[in-house]
């Protein structure tokens, strides 16, 4: 299938490693050019250059906390600076930190909420006026499927993300008729360096080692294993395309089956 992805220009937040690198790398591979952002600049300019040097595509790295509005403005108008215009946005801010209602102080929440919930708004805020000019475009912002079910040990994840779908709602009614779509992908459990740093946090208040709970999260798994980076990047990538026009307000879990609820 032809996703029509060629020459799209592309904007992928915390791509240094993990699920935004495995989402650039894919977009990438399907012909588009990429700026990609990460708040380490050794590492992204690292990721850049091998991702370049994998498929042959343009990638252009930036130094960015997308938590800080500067930055996330910067890292907007750099990639329409690089590559013309912004086709594709894809927000991702890594989660905040894991812990449970009584380990979470109550200044952490603001935390959260310009970390998860405000570097969303701020970077969809800076494109979305272009693609409704031009009558394209792909928002999709990485969640967790913490907003369809929970996490235990994720109080500021299970908050927090939750207000970025129902913005997202809000916004793909009111960019429909532009043809611009807005969705969300959530994660369940990928094997990443995020997993692996909730993995190591229950093992030292369970006592336990990090791999006796990355056993434990994998048996909770109707696939019977954690999920592999690429196989959520290609659902993004879908949404990304032309393929995916009629596509929006949409929240979809990549879970191996985690997620029991209906809808």
């Amino acid at each position: 299938m032809d996703l029509g992805l060629e020459g799209k220009s592309a904007v992928v937040c915390a791509a240094s490693r993990g699920l935004g690198r495995a989402i650039a790398l894919g977009l990438a591979r399907e012909g588009a050019d990429v700026t990609i952002c990460s708040r380490d600049e050794g590492r992204i300019r690292q990721a850049a250059e091998e991702i370049a040097a994998e498929t042959g595509a343009n990638v252009h790295p930036v130094q960015a906390d997308v938590s800080n509005p500067a930055d996330a403005k910067r890292l907007i108008a750099e990639a329409r600076s690089r590559f013309g215009q912004v086709d594709i946005l894809l927000t991702n801010a890594g989660g905040p930190p894991p812990g449970g209602f009584f380990d979470t102080p109550v200044e952490s929440y603001d935390e959260a909420h310009r970390l998860t919930l405000m570097s969303v708004i701020t970077l969809v805020n800076e494109v979305a006026g272009e693609m409704k000019e031009r009558g394209w475009g792909r928002i999709i912002n990485l969640a967790s499927l913490s907003v369809k079910q929970p996490v235990d040990g994720l109080i500021l994840s299970n908050t927090i993300r939750a207000a970025v779908i129902g913005f997202a709602k809000t916004a793909a009614t009111e960019l429909a008729p532009h043809n611009v779509t807005v969705n969300n992908v959530c994660p369940g459990l990928i094997h990443t360096d995020r997993i692996a740093e909730i993995a190591n946090a229950r093992a030292t208040a369970n006592g336990t080692s990090e791999q006796d709970e990355m056993a434990a999260m994998a048996a909770t798994i109707p696939m019977g294993r954690l999920g592999d980076p690429a196989e959520f990047a290609n659902v993004a990538v879908f949404l990304a395309s032309e393929a995916a026009c009629y596509v929006t307000g949409a929240t979809i879990q990549v879970d191996g089956g985690v997620v029991k609820s209906l809808l």
